[in-house]
């Protein structure tokens, strides 16, 4: 049963919610302060004791209402008086254990000193995949000749302060035995971050590839998925204007995103590339689709859902 106790407590610090079902009051999100009440609360405990809390926008969750009363600073008067109510457990999911530092391979090489035939093999692949020398150096994209990554072109992704976030690592050899390996870290991050002017049209995309391609505010998923910190990003920054460009096979994704943008009143564009994606497109080719796109209406939205049936 929910505790009405509880309940004030953390009407005290968001407001007066909705209740809805299942023991769930809604509340406007702190986070992406949507104008409709979007983050649920469940106040019936769990069987490890934990109240629920998640935000249907910008995705932002957690196991425990202190998580949340941490994530939004409440006075320490109000965390005491919450600690009342609640039992103390811990929330992986937002705890604030120290990160882990990433670090590129140790055998990664860069290709400015390196003209052995493993650099001439990676190079002539990037390439051939339609990059120049200077989105080689801009991004600076390496590749490894031993270790777990042998064989394999190295693209760094680095946060807004130049710090490593994430690589991937795509093998070079004609037949690989493995084609892509990633370091067992979180995704929740947001890809190629340093060059991203957030005053100005977005593009999403979902690979190094495909970015590098358009070359211009774009931002890849790394997958089909638009992780919380991103879309956390997309709601919180100025940017008005996003453009998704996902393949094909991921329509049902994009539209769920396009949908989750325009409940935010973001002006969104659906990109649809006819099977192909933007590194296949090249830059030229691309930016002449993208111009010709016109924003999205939820009439339009639900055109494109009621083809899916």
């Amino acid at each position: 049963m929910t505790n009405e106790l509880l309940i004030n407590v953390v009407n005290s610090i968001l407001g007066a919610g909705k209740r809805t079902s299942r023991g769930n009051v809604a509340y406007h999100c702190p986070f992406c302060h949507h104008s409709k009440l979007k983050l649920e609360v469940n106040f019936v405990e769990n069987e490890k004791g934990e109240n629920r809390w998640a935000c249907w926008v910008c995705g932002v969750k957690g196991r425990t209402l202190r998580s949340l009363f941490k994530r939004i600073d409440v006075p320490s008067d109000k965390l005491a008086e919450l600690n009342k109510y609640v039992k103390l457990t811990t929330d992986t999911s937002t705890s604030h254990a120290a990160p882990t530092i990433l670090e590129l391979p140790k055998e990664y090489k860069s290709f400015k000193n390196n003209k052995d035939i493993v650099a001439k093999h990676a190079l002539t692949y990037l390439l051939n995949r339609g990059l120049s020398l200077k989105d080689i150096l801009k991004y600076n994209i390496g590749y490894c000749d031993g270790g777990i990554y042998n064989n394999m072109i190295i693209i760094p992704s680095y946060n807004s302060d130049g710090i490593l976030n994430y690589f991937t690592a795509r093998s070079f050899e004609p037949n690989p035995y493995t084609k892509y390996r990633n370091p067992d870290v979180s995704r929740d991050i947001i890809a190629f971050e340093l060059f991203i002017n957030w005053d100005l049209p977005i593009i999403l995309c979902e690979g190094p590839f495909d970015a590098i391609a358009i070359k211009r505010n774009a931002v890849p998923l790394m997958g089909k998925n638009i992780v919380p910190s991103l879309m956390k990003k997309l709601v919180e920054s100025k940017v008005h204007k996003i453009y998704i460009a996902l393949d094909k096979d991921a329509i049902k994704k994009a539209l769920e995103f396009c949908q989750q943008l325009l409940d935010v009143g973001k002006e969104v564009y659906l990109v649809e590339m006819d099977g192909k994606d933007p590194a296949d497109m090249g830059f030229t080719k691309f930016t002449k689709l993208i111009q010709t796109v016109t924003p999205l209406t939820s009439y339009q939205l639900m055109e494109h859902k009621l083809q899916l049936i």
